[in-house]
């Protein structure tokens, strides 16, 4: 799987994941547990990963980045114009990643 980007909306107990290919197709969109968030990395090549602000973001990106991904972190705000539809998980992280991709997204770092 050529993932370029991964979107991650974090909550309390389940994360939804949207991945994209190097030309934004979508590879997967997928909702994982807290436990097996770190193993899916594990498993997955280097590859640009998106976190949405939250209380645990920074956190999660630091052990992300432990496992040779780039993390980068921004503010809600920022993917809030890419939100499609109603506002649920997978759409979320859908945003996450379209934003992600923007040249001029600014990011705050791990």
């Amino acid at each position: 799987m050529d993932v370029a980007i991964v979107g991650a909306d974090l909550s309390k107990n389940v994360f939804q994941l949207h991945g994209s290919g190097p030309e934004r197709t979508t590879l997967f969109s997928k909702k994982m547990s807290r436990t097996r968030f770190l193993a899916f990395f594990r498993g997955l090549p280097s590859c640009l990963v998106a976190l949405e602000a939250c209380a645990s973001f920074h956190y999660w990106a630091r052990q992300i980045v432990k496992l040779g991904h780039e993390g980068r972190l921004k503010a809600p705000i920022y993917a809030k114009p890419f939100v499609k539809q109603h506002k649920n998980d997978a759409n979320d992280a859908f945003a996450i990643v379209e934003a992600a991709a923007r040249p001029t997204m600014r990011f705050w770092e791990v």
